[in-house]
C-alpha cells in the first residue's frame, strides 16, 4: 500500500466535466473517535481505516442537498433538493487515496434514493426528514421509512458559534475528504473511487444541544459511549463529482 496522500484543505485537482453537480448546505459534522480495528471489517475490500494520530472516526453528517444536476445541466429544484443525514467512516486505499465510506445515507426524496441505490450501489434510505435553521441553531430530524430498519431515527440540534479562521489538522482530516470509496459496480468488481471538488470549507464552532439517534447502531457500528470529540458547522459549498475511477485510477466509461 502506498503512503496516504497528504490531507489538504483545498481539492487536489479540478473536475473538468462533472458527472454530478450539487450544493451541500447547512452542514453539521459530528465525530466520535474509535479504534481502527472496530471499523476495519465494515470497510470495502481494498481499503483500510484512515487514521489521525493512530485513531479513526465515525462521522454523523446532517445537511441539505440542494439542486442536484447531471453533467453540466442545471440542478433540479425539487427532486434534487432534500435533507440528508449520513453515517460515514474514513478510508484509504492501496494507492494512497483518502476518502470516506458511507454506512448509511438517509434522504427525504424517494426517487433519488432509488437512483442512488440502483445506479451507484450506495446505501441510500428513504426517510421523513426536516432541517430547521433559526438565528443561531439548526435542528435536523429523520425517521426511516424504507427499506429499514424501521425505527432508525435522529434528532440533532446544534448552536453555531464563531468562524474558525485556522482549522486544526484534525478538523481538516474530518472535513477535507476529496472522494468516496465504494464498490459502485457490485461485488466481485474491484473497488472504485469517486472524486469530488469544492471550495475550502467555511467552518464554524458548534455546540451539540440535542443528540438523540440510533442511526449509528443501525449502520452496524457500536453506539457511542462518550461525547463527540468534534462538532462543526458549515453554511455549505457548491460541489462537483467526477466519474468513478477504478483502482488503477482510470475513469470508467
Amino acid at each position: 500500500m502506498l503512503k496516504p496522500t497528504p490531507v489538504t484543505p483545498d481539492a487536489p485537482g479540478r473536475i473538468r466535466i462533472p458527472l454530478l453537480t450539487q450544493e451541500w448546505l447547512d452542514l453539521t459534522f459530528i465525530h466520535w473517535a474509535v479504534e481502527p480495528d472496530v471499523v476495519a471489517g465494515l470497510l470495502p475490500r481494498g481499503t483500510v481505516p484512515d487514521t489521525h494520530d493512530g485513531v479513526t472516526y465515525v462521522g454523523l453528517v446532517a445537511f441539505r442537498m440542494h439542486r442536484v444536476g447531471w453533467l453540466r445541466m442545471p440542478g433540479v429544484p425539487y427532486l434534487g433538493t432534500f435533507p440528508e443525514t449520513n453515517v460515514r467512516l474514513y478510508s484509504v486505499d492501496e494507492h494512497g487515496r483518502r476518502g470516506v465510506v458511507f454506512r448509511s445515507m438517509d434522504a427525504a426524496r424517494l426517487i433519488p434514493v432509488v437512483m442512488g441505490r440502483v445506479g451507484f450501489r450506495l446505501p441510500y434510505l428513504w426517510s421523513r426528514m426536516t432541517v430547521q435553521p433559526s438565528s443561531d441553531t439548526v435542528t435536523y430530524t429523520s425517521s426511516r421509512r424504507w427499506p429499514g430498519p424501521r425505527g432508525a431515527s435522529s434528532h440533532l440540534t446544534v448552536r453555531t458559534g464563531e468562524r474558525i479562521e485556522e482549522p486544526t489538522e484534525l478538523e481538516h482530516f474530518l472535513t477535507a475528504r476529496w472522494g468516496m470509496h465504494n464498490a459502485f459496480f457490485g461485488e466481485p468488481e474491484p473497488l472504485a473511487y469517486l472524486p469530488n471538488h469544492h471550495p475550502r470549507w467555511p467552518l464554524y464552532r458548534a455546540e451539540l444541544l440535542t443528540c438523540e439517534e440510533n442511526l449509528i447502531t443501525a449502520a452496524g457500528l457500536p453506539a457511542p459511549s462518550s461525547a463527540p470529540v468534534s462538532v462543526l458547522y458549515s453554511p455549505g459549498v457548491p460541489v462537483r463529482l467526477g466519474r468513478p475511477a477504478r483502482p488503477a485510477g482510470i475513469p470508467t466509461p
